[in-house]
């Protein structure tokens, strides 16, 4: 059963051409509704009733979803057209078609665990920590560490220690802090309490920390982590936010599960040499730690955030909530829809839930609005939407590309992405916007005028790897070779013949298979398709041969083996066989014979020139054969036994 837009003018305050948006989108429409969530409640609840309905409308999506649970019909789906297309500048048909067509994808749900928070609160600072304790001890257990001696209440409500904490692990409902000096009280006795003796290294465990020390934060990126509450103490309203949100973190709750990691991918490191630290470079929660020859991800503190998505080379870490390639299918629909209802100089605006969100509302509200053609996409991640992403929004038909940075955006990642983007697209068509108003947005947006692309729409499909070559050599299909910035997570491996012994160490520890070997010939192969520039080949090169140069071979030679290094092989002197190279054996040879003991006579040294077997042969048959032994004493059997026993 196909999906039904259920459409609201809203007042009248927008034109919607439901049978454009039909022809474009394949969604049935319903009539023009204008009041929906108000004098026309009852058709609204029809509607709903035939389910399988989206609902033209977020602004009121409460009311909606609070009709369909009343009616007993299916939870509808959602999508503002008003706001994204139906209050902007232009002819929003094109869009809404996007828009609507976009919302009827069915994506795949993220993955999620059950987190547990009994309500065990550990509340930090001075006299603003003991108040919020007070107004804690009836819904959470609670302890207040202090660390002057004077502040420690006569109220028994709560406990409260003294001491400083040395680190803080863990998340909401898994806290484990490890104290200094820590001293409790001793309840017995007159006057003021006593405390006990201090201790060192004592560990404890919460499931929620209020930190209102006022100093720096016990965790990298507070604001992302959850469970960990932090507040200004001499300002009262951040307190009481605080406070009551920390009421609130009692019960079971959902934890999403973010990125997956595949750790055969993982190029971190390869016989404790260092390689690939993308990942653990640019994660601001402290998620991801290295653990041997890949990294580990603590799912309870990762945030979401999709840094590590976006600079992983290999895909071992990739976004999972939902999967990657559900932005490529939504970037598909939206470029398509918007061509087959006639929209043209498509542009895309990326942005987050949030921050993005609210300025685009307001600027619909009170401002001009987005122009026709920017097509807004919003984003869990947006740190997550990295160069692959970029240039497949491009190769599908947008001409532009617009990230709206919130203010947590990790920017130096985005900077990064779009700068690669930019490379190989051949062109400045990424763009990322550092607005704090929405007029400003609006005007930023209709002002800008680009050379359109000139690129036949691909279809977006495979790893992040394989669409981001897909993508650059449908942008730039004259090209064979593009260059690309420092970093960059594909490119060549040049070798320095003169230093290369072809001792293939950088062959064995390749993570990626890029650099082989040649079981018959000594030879140095490279794949440049497969080739992640993590550097450990030159980490481990002990004639420092090898650097790397990013760049993306456009061409198919970038699917196969070309030799970096070949020498001609040695022959051995005894078989014929071929073993080493002549190169080698003539150094070990130089450097060898007749100076070093074991290659002091002519003979010996002959050694060096054979091939491992006959080596064997001509030590065996040595008369100084370090395998030659003294005559081997006569096996003993039963007469030998018997005719001892006789002579007594």
């Amino acid at each position: 059963m196909a999906k039904k837009l259920i459409v609201c003018d809203c007042a009248g305050s927008q034109n919607v051409d439901t049978d454009a948006i039909s022809n474009a989108s394949g969604l049935e429409c319903s009539k023009v509704y204008s009041s929906l969530c108000t004098v026309q409640i009852g058709a609204a609840a029809k509607e709903l009733a035939q389910g399988d309905a989206i609902v033209a409308c977020q602004q009121e999506r409460q009311i909606f979803e609070d009709l369909a649970d009343e009616i007993g019909a299916d939870a509808p789906g959602f999508v503002d057209l008003r706001d994204r297309a139906g209050w902007g500048e232009g002819n929003p048909t094109a869009k809404m078609s996007a828009l609507a067509a976009e919302a009827a994808l069915s994506l795949p749900l993220g993955k999620a665990v059950d987190v547990v928070s009994e309500g065990t609160c550990l509340i930090i600072g001075g006299v603003a920590a003991i108040q919020a304790a007070a107004d804690l001890c009836g819904v959470l257990a609670v302890t207040v560490l202090v660390e002057d001696a004077d502040l420690i209440p006569a109220d028994r409500r709560f406990d409260c220690v003294l001491g400083t904490i040395r680190t803080v692990n863990g998340a909401l409902g898994d806290f484990t802090v490890k104290f200094n000096g820590l001293q409790q009280i001793v309840p017995g006795g007159r006057g003021a309490f006593t405390l006990g003796a201090p201790q060192d290294g004592a560990v404890s465990n919460c499931d929620i920390i209020l930190d209102l020390s006022g100093r720096t934060p016990l965790v990298p990126a507070p604001d992302k982590r959850e469970g960990y509450l932090r507040a200004d103490p001499t300002h009262p309203p951040s307190i009481a936010k605080a406070v009551f949100d920390a009421s609130h973190m009692v019960g079971t709750f959902e934890k999403p599960l973010y990125v997956r990691l595949e750790e055969s991918l993982c190029a971190h490191s390869r016989a404790e040499q260092p390689a690939c630290s993308n990942c653990l470079n640019v994660c601001p929660t402290g998620a991801i730690s290295s653990a041997g020859e890949h990294v580990a991800v603590d799912p309870m503190i990762c945030a979401g955030c999709g840094s590590c998505s976006a600079v992983c080379p290999s895909g071992a870490i990739s976004y999972d909530a939902p999967p990657v390639d559900a932005i490529f299918r939504r970037l598909t629909t939206l470029a398509t829809t918007y061509r087959n209802a006639d929209g043209t100089n498509a542009h895309l605006l990326v942005h987050d839930a949030g921050y993005g969100l609210e300025m685009i509302s307001l600027g619909a509200r009170f401002g001009r609005g987005l122009p026709g053609h920017v097509i807004p996409l919003e984003v869990d991640a947006l740190s997550g939407f990295g160069h692959a992403e970029m240039v497949a929004a491009l190769a599908c038909g947008f001409e532009h590309v617009n990230v709206l940075m919130s203010p947590k955006t990790e920017l130096e990642v985005l900077e990064g992405q779009a700068e690669l983007a930019r490379a190989l697209a051949g062109a400045d068509v990424v763009r990322l916007l550092h607005v704090a108003d929405p007029d400003a947005l609006c005007e930023a947006l209709s002002e800008l005028v680009v050379t359109p692309l000139n690129c036949a729409p691909i279809l977006p499909m495979g790893s992040r790897r394989q669409v981001a070559r897909l993508a650059a050599k449908a942008l730039q299909p004259e090209l064979s070779i593009t260059d690309l910035p420092t970093g960059a997570p594909y490119g060549a491996v040049l070798v320095d013949t003169d230093a290369c012994t072809l001792c293939l160490s950088c062959v064995s520890l390749c993570p990626s298979g890029a650099l082989g070997d040649n079981s018959d010939l000594p030879q140095l192969r490279f794949q440049e398709d497969a080739c992640l520039q993590c550097g450990l080949c030159s980490n481990i090169c002990p004639e420092q041969a090898i650097t790397l140069k990013p760049q993306m071979d456009l061409t198919g030679a970038a699917f196969t083996q070309r030799v970096l290094y070949e020498e001609e092989p040695f022959a051995c002197i005894e078989c014929g066989s071929l073993f080493g190279s002549k190169s080698t054996i003539a150094k070990i040879t130089e450097k060898l014979a007749g100076k070093h003991a074991m290659f002091a006579t002519s003979d010996a040294a002959k050694m060096i020139q054979m091939c491992e077997n006959c080596r064997i042969q001509a030590q065996f048959h040595s008369t100084d054969n370090p395998f030659q032994g003294g005559e081997r004493p006569r096996v003993r059997t039963s007469d030998d036994y018997f005719s001892k026993r006789k002579d007594h």
